[in-house]
């Protein structure tokens, strides 16, 4: 007698993403995986995101007002029928298996809590260099972390239905750390797998800017989730980026050395960023291997670039700690309870 096999709701947030989201689309429709639905929510797109849908047959169900990514998680979790949630981002394109990868190892081990994807290190459309640096750097971040992690990557992950409604789904007044703040109460009752077996290709931000402001608004806003738990993956206080954005800060403040004390203290920010460098050698040495070394020059600028950015993020989010009561709890529900608002 054949397996059962049980219907997998692929729930897909969207807003403004029509540019890759018939890609998404597509990518679930051709899942070699049997039993699945598609559960498109949009949040209030002004681009042409729901005739991109429309194109193949999937039907958007609207959000009334735009209410950012949590909100229409929990709004497709709430029209889904299946056994299993998948979430995956509109900017992923899904390998053909990914879905039925994520369905064997949530089977295989059933007090797993959720089965999170990794990003190819390509993208998914190429529109410029900065998103080949970016598929690359987060190619790394989540290759390097694959195993069991006390968090979750949200642009590709599987959870059991009754585990989400356990956890109450996603805290719908975060817009940008909803993930940490999810992966931290998923981690108090359960664990969470990364892994390789399930893949997407992420059409990633293609400017400097963009990267920039969405590192920084990441890093500033879940300053009160580090410090309140500095082992937590992508903390401040861990990890080769956390050093590497230390001393790249360190290297940049010293530049005043030699001009305050004499032409030879220029030794000193050299060698902070040639240590900073060396924090992210693991890195660099993955860019060889997947660019060559003709791109590795452009990449390692533009991380040092990133690296500060991290920096001054850690520093604007920990003062605002210490003089905004209010922003040092809003993960507070979290870290005690464990159980969240919901929409």
């Amino acid at each position: 007698m054949r397996d059962h096999q049980p219907l997998v709701s692929v729930i897909v947030p969207n807003y403004n993403y029509a540019k890759s989201l018939g890609l998404c689309l597509r990518a679930i429709q051709e899942q070699d995986y049997p039993s699945l639905e598609i559960v498109l929510i949009d949040d209030c797109s002004t681009d042409d995101s729901v005739s991109v849908a429309a194109a193949l047959g999937v039907k958007a169900i609207s959000t009334g007002t735009n209410g950012g990514v949590s909100v229409a998680r929990n709004l497709g979790a709430a029209h889904a029928r299946g056994e299993i949630l998948l979430f995956v981002d509109s900017d992923v394109a899904l390998a053909p298996d990914a879905v039925s990868q994520a369905v064997r190892l949530l089977r295989a081990e059933p007090g797993l809590g959720a089965v999170c994807g990794i990003y190819d290190p390509s993208p998914l459309i190429r529109d410029s260099r900065i998103e080949e640096y970016r598929c690359l750097q987060q190619y790394y971040a989540l290759i390097s972390s694959e195993g069991r992690i006390s968090t979750v990557h949200t642009n590709t992950f599987a959870i059991r239905a009754e585990v989400f409604a356990e956890l109450g789904g996603f805290n719908p007044l975060l817009r940008h750390t909803e993930d940490q703040d999810f992966g931290l109460r998923l981690a108090m009752r359960y664990g969470a797998l990364s892994t390789s077996d399930v893949v997407g290709r992420h059409d990633n931000d293609d400017t400097l800017r963009l990267v920039l402001r969405k590192v920084y608004q990441r890093i500033y806003l879940a300053m009160p989730l580090y410090l309140r738990r500095r082992g937590l993956p992508g903390g401040y206080a861990s990890g080769p980026r956390a050093w590497a954005s230390a001393v790249c800060l360190l290297s940049v403040a010293a530049l005043l050395l030699p001009l305050l004390l004499g032409a030879a203290w220029a030794v000193v920010p050299l060698l902070l960023l040639g240590a900073g460098l060396a924090c992210d050698s693991g890195l660099y040495r993955c860019v060889v291997r997947h660019k060559g070394w003709g791109f590795l020059g452009y990449f390692m600028a533009v991380n040092v670039v990133v690296n500060l950015t991290v920096a001054v993020g850690v520093l604007a989010g920990g003062l605002r700690c210490v003089v905004s009561r209010r922003f040092r709890e809003v993960y507070d529900a979290a870290l005690g309870s464990g159980v969240t608002a919901s929409a």
